[in-house]
């Protein structure tokens, strides 16, 4: 499946500026949501390709959110990338437990990030 949609989950409105930027430079269609509930309402609106997901939020955090969504059989084979300033390996291991199938720390180094989400084109 290519990607073309991408859902960018950050509580940061900075991220969500830088990421949507270099997402859009590189060919894909952002759309943003800042928290768990937003998220799941564009999620229900138009089902992306892959979301970018970060980790540390108010309200439910994105481990919980990538658990929910990769149960949800609407949305299981929607690829989430967890992309966080949580590095430490205890913290990717759980990401991939919730269901994400990679993991991006920030600082996100650009090319990395890319070449992880054309990994799933």
């Amino acid at each position: 499946m290519a990607i073309h949609k991408i859902l960018l989950v950050d509580d940061s409105k900075t991220e969500l500026h830088h990421l949507s930027e270099l997402l859009t430079r590189n060919g894909y269609a952002v759309r943003t949501a800042e928290n768990g509930d937003e998220a799941m309402r564009r999620l229900a609106d138009d089902t992306p390709d892959l979301i970018l997901m970060d980790v540390v939020m108010p309200g439910q955090n994105g481990f919980q959110l990538t658990r929910t969504i990769t149960r949800d059989p609407r949305f299981a084979a929607v690829p989430v990338i967890m992309c966080t300033s949580k590095g430490l390996e205890t913290d990717k291991v759980w990401g991939m437990r919730q269901g994400a199938r990679d993991y991006v720390v920030k600082p996100v180094d650009a090319g990395e990030l890319i070449a992880k989400i054309r990994a799933f084109d």
